[in-house]
């Protein structure tokens, strides 16, 4: 080894420490570009691009006005002549079925799938393929565990279910007996709001839960479950409602047992708001921006334009009470009878929200 260190001459060395360090500072400028390089997209992907919506099921209106803000935003970009296509599919509440879309997405080989998840950790392998496979992948509302995805779109759930009790605590004093209601059980949304308030409940023991239900996003099947609940629990002072179409059922079960209304939480969805201001309820709520799915395909499209999107985008929460309730009244026929009023939502917005220019 000796002998051959002598054998090479000062010139050939000058030139392999050269080469050395052109090869380390492209190793430096790849980093860099990788790291800018939003996750997931690798290939030739020109615009017009195809983008798959996975929808895990399209009964509740809040789903069919996120799918609305979904088709809206893509036609917008395909005048602007980003995007060619929109596939849509339906899991009907199904997450294995879910699954085989998203799988039929990656097999399809599209550009982009947003996609809510039906389980917070079933989806995970599917995801992971379609991210590997070079597809932008934009997760939005209920979320996966993996993050092998391109961005992950939210409100802060445990902020909206920690701000939902410290409410319920000031108006009961931090002394009452309450009734939780949840969304249904395994969605990252509705379980990350309840964990957002057990730690609210946990420094105010004088606020005793005496059960709790999990129910779909429906009017119908949570006025049925609080109709039970009501002839099981004569002495009820709150209802912490973790959805806005579980707090419109809470008030219409309350009303047809002619109880008294308690204060509620709960969120943006008309009948409640209207419900809210034509009981005289003493109320709460904030707001799940069905926009989040226009959001969505957007940052997808930016994504694959070669942006740099965050990992993860935070949307801020809204408060509505009584001094805020009026402007989204205000607004309600704009909106389905059992829909949600949400705010107004722009390009400008969603550049702010991304952070993009």
């Amino acid at each position: 080894m000796k002998n051959l260190e002598n054998g090479i001459s000062a010139s050939l060395r000058r030139r392999l420490l050269a080469g050395a360090a052109a090869a380390a500072a492209l190793l430096v400028f790849s980093a860099g570009t990788a790291s800018a390089a939003a996750n997931c997209i690798k290939g030739d992907r020109k615009a017009p691009y195809t983008i798959g919506w996975a929808n895990i099921y399209s009964v509740p209106t809040w789903m069919k006005q996120t799918e609305g803000t979904i088709t809206a935003e893509v036609e917008e970009l395909k005048k602007a002549g980003l995007v060619r296509d929109l596939m849509i599919t339906d899991a009907q509440g199904n997450a294995q079925t879910q699954i085989q879309h998203i799988q039929s997405m990656i097999d399809a080989n599209v550009d982009a799938i947003v996609v809510i998840a039906g389980s917070s950790n079933a989806l995970d392998r599917v995801i992971s393929d379609a991210c590997d496979k070079g597809i932008a992948v934009v997760n939005f509302d209920s979320l996966v565990n993996t993050d092998k995805v391109t961005a992950k779109i939210n409100t802060d759930s445990n902020e909206w279910g920690a701000t939902a009790a410290k409410w319920m605590v000031s108006q009961l004093g931090g002394k009452g007996k309450i009734i939780i209601m949840n969304g249904p059980a395994g969605i990252s949304v509705s379980d990350d709001r309840r964990k957002g308030a057990q730690p609210v409940l946990d420094a105010n023991p004088g606020l005793q839960v005496i059960t709790e239900t999990n129910t779909e996003y429906n009017v119908a099947p949570a006025q049925e479950a609080m109709t039970s609940l009501l002839f099981a629990n004569p002495e009820i002072d709150g209802v912490l409602s973790l959805g806005g179409a579980l707090s419109a059922g809470s008030v219409l079960a309350f009303e047809r047992q002619g109880r008294d209304q308690v204060p509620t939480t709960g969120e943006n969805a008309r009948q409640f708001l209207e419900l809210w201001k034509e009981k005289g309820l003493k109320g709460w709520a904030t707001m799940q921006p069905n926009w989040l799915g226009a959001l969505s395909v957007y940052t997808a499209v930016q994504a694959l334009e070669g942006k740099d999107v965050p990992a993860f985008v935070k949307v801020p929460l809204p408060v509505i009470d009584d001094s805020t309730i009026g402007s989204y009244l205000a607004r309600a026929d704009k909106f389905p009878a059992d829909g949600y009023i949400y705010s107004d939502y722009d390009k400008a917005l969603f550049d702010k929200l991304l952070a993009t220019k």
